[in-house]
């Protein structure tokens, strides 16, 4: 068997993490100009995208166990091509229960992304951290493009076209990924991770337990600002209440600049401690999204870019020290249980927009409670232990 070339391993696994946000976030979006076409409200739309929220989150971790078992190159292979078909699918749905499988298998199938793709790319990467800092950022571009291409092609071509024409991409994908990793091996490299040789026992432990919290956090945020957002939008800027893509061109700023600053993350990562890293993005978000709670139009576009850069330019650093704990043979398996937490237990931030506007009629509030999850992550992320910086 071939050996993995680190370049093309990126530039898949960054197309994947392109796709595996672009295909969840479709829906908040579409979801706006839907209320005549199943005489449903938003609460009642948006709560049919909940199933494929949280299943984006726990089939994470036997997506991880089947990477470890089987094959990573099989499951990023099914990741494509199952993802894509489920974007179609529910763009061809004829009823809400249809509608609601169509976006279930577009979270079931995205859940294979995270676990398997970023411990791929952390196996076989020279520099993990500024690897993990570019495929972040197509992440981010994944995430803002969701609302500009949804608004877009709903815009020019209707809901069902938002829907159909990304899915087919991400189908076309996987077959060009099938062709060009035909007989590649899955063999890991020796990347250059953080050691962080006297945290075992009881220490590691703990340790994994405060990042469970932080991570949970982080997810809460990133869940409840990426569905609620394009309302908020709506609400901040009421002459775009019709204009789908002035709302996803909004949302693709936020995304777009919060995006960039993963690259800056990943070079942090591979030279300061990574705690301090971590510490210091999550506590950096809390006056940023007061800003956001009392800021108008404009200025909450720019406070919530803020926001949002704090969150992503920790993850190189949370995924640098996740994989720096953890084995090879048990890597993909240890990224699943950390993604069922960010993106399955988060998926309560998706519940909470329908609650929320359900009370209250507004999303006005949702900054103030982002900034009381900062608040609390960044604290609980001060206990961490220490980590030294020398590779292996």
């Amino acid at each position: 068997m071939s050996k993995l070339s680190p370049r093309l391993l990126l530039v898949f696994t960054s197309l994947a993490h392109t796709f595996s946000h672009l295909l969840m976030l479709l829906y908040p979006t579409v979801v706006l100009v839907m209320g005549d076409v199943y005489q449903l409200d938003y609460d009642q739309l948006i709560a049919l995208a909940l199933p494929g929220f949280i299943l984006f989150g726990a089939g994470a971790l036997p997506a991880g166990w089947l990477a470890d078992r089987w094959s990573s190159r099989g499951m990023m292979a099914i990741f494509f091509l199952g993802t894509g078909a489920g974007t179609v699918f529910a763009g061809c749905s004829r009823t809400p229960f249809e509608l609601s499988v169509g976006l279930a298998l577009i979270g079931l199938f995205a859940s294979i992304y995270h676990p398997v793709g970023i411990a791929w790319l952390v196996g076989n990467a020279v520099n993990p951290g500024r690897a993990l800092g570019i495929n972040g950022v197509f992440g981010s571009i994944g995430t803002a493009s969701g609302a500009l291409v949804a608004g877009g092609l709903a815009d020019m071509m209707g809901w069902r076209a938002a829907f159909v024409i990304p899915g087919v991409f991400c189908v076309i994908a996987g077959v060009m990924f099938l062709l060009l990793y035909r007989g590649a091996s899955d063999t890991h490299s020796h990347a250059k991770l953080h050691r962080v040789e006297h945290v075992t026992g009881n220490g590691l432990r703990r340790a994994l337990m405060l990042m469970a919290f932080t991570t949970v956090m982080i997810g809460l945020i990133y869940q409840s600002a990426t569905v609620g957002l394009p309302k908020l939008l709506t609400e901040k800027f009421p002459e775009l209440d019709t204009d789908m893509f002035g709302v996803g061109l909004l949302v693709g700023v936020i995304f777009i600049v919060s995006g960039v600053t993963q690259v800056l993350g990943g070079e942090l990562a591979d030279r300061f401690q990574l705690k301090s890293i971590y510490v210091f993005g999550l506590l950096a978000g809390v006056p940023f999204s007061l800003f956001a709670y009392v800021a108008g139009q404009y200025w909450f576009v720019v406070a919530m870019a803020a926001v949002m850069g704090m969150q992503t330019i920790v993850m190189p650093a949370e995924n640098s020290l996740l994989a720096s704990y953890t084995p090879s043979e048990w890597r993909a398996r240890v990224f699943g249980a950390k993604f069922v937490l960010t993106l399955g237990v988060s998926s309560l931030g998706v519940a909470l927009i329908p609650f929320l506007h359900n009370i209250t009629g507004t999303l006005n509030t949702l900054p103030f409670l982002i900034c009381i999850m900062a608040l609390a992550g960044g604290l609980v992320a001060c206990r961490l232990p220490q980590q030294n910086l020398r590779g292996r």
